[in-house]
C-alpha cells in the first residue's frame, strides 16, 4: 500500500510549519566522542534539504543513539552528532538538551527560520521504547507534521517511530525511507529476472524466515558464511569446529529438500584451527573439512560460482557477509561477492545490500557508490525481506485512491 511522501504534501502544508522529522542517527563514536562514520547522517540529507526548499520554517529531528535504559547516559548523548552535522550542512543547527519538555517546545517554536533542532536522544526518555500514549502525543506538539526518514528503526514500534504518526498529520515518508521502499518492495514484488539472492552470516536462525520468503521468489539463492556449515551437517559431512546450530539442522534437511537447484551452497571452505591462526588458513573441499579447524570463509571454487551467478542477474538482494571479514585473510569471499555485485550493477542490475555486516562491508571496500542501493537498516531490512509489515512504515498516512 504507497504511503504518502514529502513530495505529496501541499505548500499550504508545508510553508511555514516546523518539519518533525524521525531521522536515524545512531552512528559510531570514538573515544573522543567524534563520529567515525557518517553515512547515515549524510543519508538524511536530501529529505532535510528538501523540506527547507518547499519552505519549512524549521526542521525538528528526533533520533535514537545506541541502547541507554530510558534515561540520560552521557556517552550517548547527540551533542556530538549534531556537532557533525553542522558541517555537513549550511542551515545553523541548534542542539536542545531534553525532547519532551517545555523547554524542547519552546526551542522548537523560538528557532529562526531555516534552523535544524535537533533533540537530545529520544531513548533517554522512559516511554520512547514502550510506546508510550502520552510521550507520542508530548513528542506530536514539537512539529506542525511529521516525517519518518529512519528507515533503520521503522522495525521498531517506538514512540518516536510509530506512536507519534498517530498524533501528528499529515505523517509521510521521507526521501530516504521512500528510496528504502522503493528498492526493497520492487525485488520482491517484480523483480528483473534472474532474480539471485545472497545471503551470509553466522546463523541460519536469524535467516530463516528471509529463506522461507525468498526461495519461492527467486532463481538462485546462494548460501555463504558459518551458516551454511549447518547446511553442511544436514548433508552428514564433517564440520569440524566450525559455527553449527544443531537445533537447526533438520530445518536445513527440509528446505535443501524443498530448495533443489536453486540452493547454492558453498562447494570449498577455508579453513584455519583458530579466528587468531590466519597465517595457518588453506582451502579445502567442502566434504574435506578437517575435525580440529574451522571455516571462517566461503573458498575460491565457491566465489566463482557465486560470481558467476551475480553477474548474469538482473537483480540481485544480498545479506550477510560470506567469512569473517573483519580478519583477513578470512575477507576474500565478501571481497568477491561484493566486487561481483559491482560488476553487475555496471552490466545494467539492480543490487541491493540489505544494511547489517554487508553495508559495512561495502563501505569499507570503497564499493558502496558501485551498488544500486545500500540500506541503511540491517534489522529493518531483514524483516522487510521476511515479508513482515514494518510499525513506523504502517503508521504513515496512505495515498489517496490508493488500495
Amino acid at each position: 500500500m504507497p504511503k504518502k511522501t514529502i513530495r505529496d504534501l501541499t505548500d499550504a502544508e508545508v510553508r511555514g510549519k516546523r518539519a518533525l522529522v524521525r531521522v536515524d542517527f545512531n552512528v559510531p563514536l570514538d573515544a573522543e566522542q567524534r563520529v567515525t562514520d557518517d553515512t547515515r547522517i549524510r543519508a538524511a540529507l536530501p529529505t532535510i534539504d528538501a523540506l527547507f526548499e518547499r519552505g519549512v520554517r524549521t526542521v525538528v529531528l528526533l533520533s535514537h543513539l545506541g541502547r541507554p535504559k530510558g534515561k540520560p547516559e552521557a556517552k550517548y548523548s547527540l551533542d556530538p552528532v549534531a556537532r557533525h552535522l553542522a558541517t555537513l550542512t549550511t542551515h545553523p543547527v541548534t542542539f536542545v538538551e531534553t525532547t519532551d519538555s517545555d523547554e524542547a517546545l519552546k526551542a522548537t517554536e523560538d528557532a529562526a527560520p531555516g534552523t535544524i533542532v535537533l533533540l537530545e536522544n529520544t531513548r533517554f526518555l522512559d516511554g520512547e521504547e514502550k510506546n508510550d500514549e502520552v510521550l507520542a502525543r508530548e513528542l506530536a506538539e514539537l512539529g506542525d507534521f511529521y516525517v519518518n526518514d529512519a528507515f533503520g528503526s521503522a522495525h521498531r514500534a517506538h514512540a518516536s517511530t510509530e506512536g507519534v504518526a498517530h498524533h501528528l498529520h499529515p505523517a509521510v515518508a521521507g526521501l530516504l525511507m521512500e528510496k528504502e521502499l522503493r528498492y526493497l518492495g520492487d525485488a520482491l514484488a517484480a523483480p528483473q529476472r534472474p532474480f539471485v539472492a545472497v545471503l551470509g552470516g553466522a546463523k541460519i536462525s536469524g535467516k530463516i524466515d528471509v529463506i522461507e520468503q525468498l526461495l519461492p521468489k527467486v532463481d538462485r539463492l546462494l548460501i555463504g558464511g558459518a551458516m551454511a556449515c549447518t547446511f553442511f551437517k544436514a548433508m552428514g559431512l564433517e564440520t569440524g569446529k566450525s559455527l553449527v546450530e544443531p537445533d537447526r539442522v533438520d530445518m536445513a534437511k527440509a528446505l535443501l529438500a524443498r530448495g533443489g537447484e536453486k540452493l547454492v551452497l558453498p562447494e570449498d571452505a577455508v579453513v584455519a584451527p583458530a579466528l587468531d591462526a590466519g597465517g595457518a588458513a588453506h582451502v579445502v573441499a567442502r566434504n574435506a573439512i578437517p575435525a580440529g579447524e574451522a571455516m571462517f570463509d566461503v573458498g575460491p571454487r565457491t566465489t566463482e560460482r557465486f560470481a558467476r551467478e551475480i553477474v548474469a542477474a538482473k537483480t540481485v538482494v544480498w545479506n550477510g557477509p560470506m567469512g569473517v571479514f573483519e580478519t583477513p585473510p578470512f575477507d576474500a569471499g565478501t571481497r568477491a561477492v561484493a566486487e561481483a555485485l559491482a560488476r553487475a550493477t555496471a552490466a545494467g542490475a539492480t543490487t541491493i545490500v540489505g544494511g547489517g555486516d554487508s553495508a559495512a562491508a561495502v563501505e569499507a571496500m570503497g564499493l558502496a557508490s558501485r551498488m544500486s542501493h545500500v540500506s541503511t537498516g540491517g534489522g529493518a531490512s531483514l524483516e522487510f525481506l521476511e515479508g513482515k509489515e514494518l510499525p513506523g512504515v504502517a503508521a504513515l498516512d496512505e495515498r489517496e485512491g490508493s488500495h
